[in-house]
């Protein structure tokens, strides 16, 4: 038994991650509606913001998939299904699936565009008439969680491509007039030092939330950190025992909220403040008023309401449009603190 164990890759369990709350509901939202757009953690090295991400992957039921399929298409969903399944199912075929993980895909900061798109095989293509595609990472991120550490270091070219695959849930290659599209439909994640530079604004934008995390000055509950990951060092899998069913309820309470999120109802009169919200701070676009309304009502799912209300408004709205405010250099106020004030004048 200890044989297995000692083979086995232990993931640190989310539920006993301590602190740094923010980032956490972010990523939960994030799995409950993927819609929301994704996240961008920014914070201080040494945070934990690659072992949260990682364990929220671990964290999430598995997903069934059309076997031998490339791109881990769902056997019912159109949205989430390459045309290679689709074909198959309008001739009658039978398709078997199997379970597994849900796909926790990194990209690294030396990746070109065709480890990140994939490639097609234009000589095969040209001589036997016969489209070879070899998949890339936005192939095996679909229906999973794509994590870009250090995203303010990666190349803009690569992160338009990530942020246009997130947003429309399809991944286009084309080569010499050869074109392949398939389903990418995953929750981006990206991290970040800012020492180590910002990302252009425009792109900033376009993730659905920004939660900003920093080092723990509280040192009771820095020595709290410290031993949790000192216990799950010397013994991963009574750590993981320890906290079986704290992850287990919150994996049925992520399930649930995914149920219910369709008919989550959102107030007109609280819409009409979420807008002037956003009006008020200058927000550019429409982007922070949709991912405010689809956070609120993820949110509202997570408690098991089927209406959102004020209280879900404020709880989320400091992570959907803080990001999104025009710099100003000399301005002493946090983005965060801002947008705190106005909400707080509007729903008062």
């Amino acid at each position: 038994m200890n044989k297995i164990q000692n083979k086995t890759r232990h993931i640190f369990p989310f539920t006993a991650i301590v602190g740094q709350e923010e980032m956490k509901l972010a990523l939960i939202l994030n799995v409950i509606d993927p819609k929301i757009g994704g996240v961008m953690i920014m914070g201080d090295r040494g945070t934990g913001k690659s072992t949260t991400i990682r364990a929220i992957a671990d964290l999430l039921p598995k997903i069934e998939v059309v076997l031998d399929d490339l791109f881990n298409s769902h056997i019912s969903d159109y949205d989430l299904m390459s045309d290679v399944v689709k074909q198959k199912i309008q001739e009658g075929s039978n398709l078997s699936t199997h379970l597994i993980k849900v796909p926790m895909i990194d990209l690294p900061l030396g990746a070109t565009e065709d480890r990140l798109c994939g490639t097609i095989d234009i000589e095969k293509a040209l001589n036997e008439g016969i489209k070879t595609f070899e998949p890339g990472l936005l192939a095996k991120a679909n229906r999973g969680i794509l994590y870009v550490d250090e995203v303010n270091l990666l190349d803009d070219h690569l992160v338009d491509i990530l942020l246009d695959s997130a947003a429309s849930g399809w991944n286009t290659v084309e080569r010499e007039g050869i074109s392949i599209r398939h389903p990418s439909r995953f929750v981006l994640v990206g991290s970040g030092n800012p020492e180590e530079g910002e990302l252009r604004p425009q792109l900033l934008d376009r993730f659905g939330m920004h939660a900003e995390i920093r080092t723990v000055k509280d040192p009771s509950l820095r020595v709290q950190i410290v031993e949790q990951r000192s216990k799950f060092d010397q013994d991963p899998f009574s750590c993981m025992k320890e906290f079986e069913d704290k992850q287990n309820q919150l994996k049925e309470d992520i399930v649930i909220a995914q149920s219910m999120l369709s008919s989550v109802v959102i107030d007109y009169d609280l819409k009409v403040k979420i807008s002037k919200i956003c009006g008020e701070l200058n927000v550019d676009g429409l982007r922070g008023d949709i991912v405010t309304n689809r956070a609120a009502k993820a949110f509202a799912a997570y408690q098991k309401k089927d209406e959102v209300d004020v209280d879900d408004i404020k709880k989320v709205i400091t992570l959907c449009l803080r990001h999104r405010l025009r710099k100003d250099p000399l301005d002493t106020i946090d983005s965060g603190t801002k947008v705190n004030d106005v909400v707080n004048d509007i729903f008062n």
